[in-house]
């Protein structure tokens, strides 16, 4: 059974710093592009990070280069995103995604709340 759980996530005020995980199991981790969304309510989903196969390359949205940093640990199974520098539009539902070919595959999501 394919499962991607997300955790970290919480409350935190502005300037602080949060790290999310997404622990995966029931695929081949390390063979597929993983990634990072947010939806912010009332808003779309948007991708937030993304790491690139082969070679791991990572990519981030305009709002977030130099805050946020994507990782992923195969031995584990397991992708992360540090946050740092939070700010209150960083506020919303985090998903983590994985693909490979046509197999795609999301998280339930973990919430980020970024409020004094």
């Amino acid at each position: 059974q394919v499962r991607l759980v997300e955790s970290g996530g919480g409350v935190v005020q502005p300037g602080g710093s949060l790290k999310l995980s997404c622990a995966a199991s029931g695929f081949h981790f390390s063979r597929f592009t993983m990634r990072w969304y947010r939806q912010a309510p009332g808003k779309e989903r948007a991708l937030v990070a993304d790491m690139l196969l082969p070679g791991g390359r990572r990519n981030y949205a305009e709002s977030v280069k130099g805050r946020f940093t994507i990782s992923r640990d195969n031995a584990k199974s397991e992708l992360y995103l540090e946050m740092d520098n939070l700010r209150p539009e960083d506020t919303a539902v985090y998903y983590c995604y994985a693909n490979y070919g046509s197999l795609v595959y999301w998280g339930q999501g973990t919430q980020v709340t970024v409020s004094s």
